[in-house]
């Protein structure tokens, strides 16, 4: 199983944080997001979870707040996406090759996920890598999301220890790619530039 309910409860803050949305926000999504793209993609990039005006609202991962804006950029830069981006789930974007999703599949309070709530959700990004056959490349938007995919592959995180730009070899042939996430936060600080990510990103393109 891919997704989880429209209604799970298997974390019980998420549900209650998700419920409150609903009554505040009747309009948006509030549900657990989706991934984003093909079955047969290449590359999975693994965000944390969604934003609360963001993915909570579009129901389409990193869609209609500012970490969408540079990662579709550069997507569409690298010629993993095509098309414009607009802030919208129903904007026309496609990705090539590539698949996105989260660690976490629904909103968090404060962008902040816990450790078990990390865990519990970890069986269903496991279903969504056995689920691309063609699988080659996974990318880790920041710390969580590269333990969450470790965690997924059944790897212990500390053989192959998060850094920016860090490509590590895994024992099935397969790439792990880090790169910082594209939050505000991180971009409005300096500690992440838009050359810097597409650095990262452009890792997924070389052999």
């Amino acid at each position: 199983m891919l997704m989880p309910a429209p209604d799970c409860t298997l974390c019980p803050r998420l549900a209650s944080f998700r419920a409150d949305a609903r009554a505040r926000f009747p309009g948006w999504h509030n549900a657990p997001v989706a991934a984003f793209g093909d079955l047969n993609a290449e590359v999975l990039i693994v965000g944390l979870a969604p934003g609360l005006k963001g993915a909570n609202r579009t129901g389409r991962p990193f869609t209609g707040d500012h970490a969408g804006e540079l990662l579709y950029q550069t997507l569409i830069k690298l010629g993993l996406a095509a098309g414009d981006y607009g802030r919208a789930r129903d904007d026309g974007l496609r990705l090539e090759r590539c698949r996105i999703t989260n660690a976490v599949r629904c909103v968090p309070p404060a962008n902040r996920p816990t450790p078990e709530e990390v865990r519990t959700c970890g069986h269903f990004l496991a279903a969504e890598i056995a689920a691309l056959p063609r699988l080659h490349t996974l990318v880790a938007l920041g710390t969580v999301a590269h333990g969450a995919c470790l965690a997924a592959l059944g790897l212990p995180a500390s053989a192959w220890r998060f850094s920016h730009g860090a490509r590590h070899l895994l024992p099935d042939g397969r790439r792990l790619i880090d790169s910082y996430h594209c939050s505000r936060q991180n971009t409005n600080t300096g500690r992440l530039t838009a050359a810097m990510f597409e650095a990262a990103l452009a890792q997924v393109l070389q052999p």
